[in-house]
């Protein structure tokens, strides 16, 4: 197979901000921390950054979603710019990571910062936060599009949206809540390994089955936990490789199809999303298998997501995840499929899908700690969103 366009593109430089429950840090705060270190990271000055790239980019409600856009963090940092990017639209979280790969590959910008940051944990403080009849920013909005049809009938939330899923899944291939307690099992024995992480206490399958239903068949255990944070990445041109400080990190392949309706519940199978056209993608754009990925950071926005992602990127046969993760030691640090290594957002912590790109970059670099893996990891796969978008990329170190 020939050179892809993303195999002429690395990740350069990775970092965090400080992450936690209720900060009470600002957003701007964090964002610049996350951006300076990971600038600092990549061996780069502000000066020689020429992209920028956010997700979702500066919105309403709901509160502590969004961060700031990017002319804030432009305007901030000084940045002279070639290529910018922010909107919400696209391979569901990774869209401006995949659009900075498209980017720097057609030479529109050589360096491009990408970020993404929350406060939704501060923000649920002073009350209630997330979508509901009032759209999460006060007021009421229109009812049109699938809101229209789901909130008059009580599914406010994504809990409920992602739920009717699971137990449509649950019902043709018999997946267990034991079964699926084996994705939040498993995030909280690496989570106690990450310093990071915001919740690290020890968590049994007797807490997991006791504890309270959110939407059934999804328990809270099954939900990932609001935190404040940020992340950012610098994406920069392969040839700039010979001139990092940190070990070289490439895109092999990238996914972001969408063939299917963006629906929650207009499609044809109820039992997958848009994760099933993002994975065939992006298996198309490169000559490796499933097996070939020695570990995996996969969306658990609500874990019936980690599940469908392990069945449509190939790790298991369609109906199989529930045999593929019953006991967890497939998907343990030791095991076939190392998963969500440093806690997920189960209880690591919600930081929309870019945290686990975070950790799939210090799994590939070997600097993941006491949560590193240890079959000296070449391939790491990450993937974000899976309801009506979805969007995955694959890592090799060089």
């Amino acid at each position: 197979m020939s050179e892809r366009a993303e195999q002429t593109v690395v990740v350069s430089g990775a970092a965090q901000s400080q992450i936690g429950r209720r900060l009470m840090r600002g957003e701007l705060e964090l964002t610049l921390e996350a951006c300076l270190a990971a600038i600092d990271d990549a061996g780069l000055s502000r000066d020689e950054i020429d992209g920028l790239a956010s997700y979702p980019g500066k919105m309403g409600g709901p509160a502590g979603f969004s961060g700031p856009g990017t002319p804030t963090v432009q305007d901030s940092l000084r940045l002279q710019l070639n290529w910018h990017r922010a909107g919400p639209e696209g391979a569901a979280q990774y869209a401006p990571i995949i659009d900075a790969v498209a980017a720097v590959a057609a030479g529109y910008a050589r360096h491009v910062l990408v970020y993404r940051t929350v406060t939704e944990a501060s923000a649920q403080k002073g009350g209630r936060s997330g979508i509901g009849l009032d759209g999460g920013g006060g007021g009421v909005p229109r009812m049109d599009g699938e809101l229209g049809q789901m909130l008059p009938f009580g599914a406010f939330s994504a809990s409920n949206w992602v739920a009717w899923h699971c137990q449509r899944y649950m019902h043709e291939y018999r997946l267990s809540r034991e079964q699926l307690a084996q994705i939040s099992l498993n995030a909280r024995r690496n989570a106690a390994l990450n310093d990071q992480a915001i919740y690290r206490d020890a968590l049994t399958l007797e807490d997991y089955l006791s504890a309270r239903m959110i939407s059934t068949p999804l328990c809270l255990l099954d939900c990932d936990v609001p935190a404040d944070g940020a992340t950012a990445f610098v994406i920069s041109a392969a040839d700039y490789a010979s001139e990092m400080k940190q070990p070289v990190i490439r895109f092999e392949a990238v996914g972001s199809a969408l063939h299917d309706r963006p629906s929650w519940f207009q499609r044809g199978d109820l039992t997958s999303m848009a994760a099933t056209d993002a994975a065939r993608h992006l298996w198309s754009r490169t000559s490796l298998k499933p097996q070939d990925v020695d570990v995996a950071q996969l969306y658990d926005g609500f874990s019936w997501l980690t599940v469908m992602w392990l069945e449509a990127l190939g790790f298991c046969e369609k109906g199989g995840a529930g045999a593929f993760i019953e006991g967890g030691e497939k998907i343990a640090r030791d095991g076939v499929l190392p998963l969500n290594t440093g806690g997920g957002q189960l209880s690591g912590g919600r930081l929309h899908g870019f945290g686990l790109l975070y950790e799939a970059v210090l799994q590939l670099r070997g600097q993941a700690g006491k949560r590193q893996v240890g079959s000296d990891p070449r391939v790491a796969i990450a993937a974000a969103g899976g309801g009506p978008l979805a969007g995955a990329v694959l890592l090799a170190r060089q």
